[in-house]
């Protein structure tokens, strides 16, 4: 189950950073603000994936 978890952390990172990248090509007053929130969200999401994977780890359930 946590398997699944971390992998659903870890995919909206990657979901996170590609948003920020195209953030980033567009032209806006607001690209500032937005990309500020989306690399937030960035740290809190790899905060939750490294956590969960430590407690896998813990737990002794690394999906092996």
């Amino acid at each position: 189950m946590i398997d699944y978890l971390i992998i659903a952390a870890m995919a909206a990172t990657a979901l996170v950073v590609l948003v920020g990248i195209l953030n980033m090509s567009g032209s806006s007053e607001k690209r500032g603000r937005t990309s500020n929130i989306l690399m937030r969200w960035r740290i809190g999401l790899q905060v939750l994936a490294i956590a969960l994977i430590m407690i896998s780890i813990w737990m002794g359930t690394s999906g092996a």
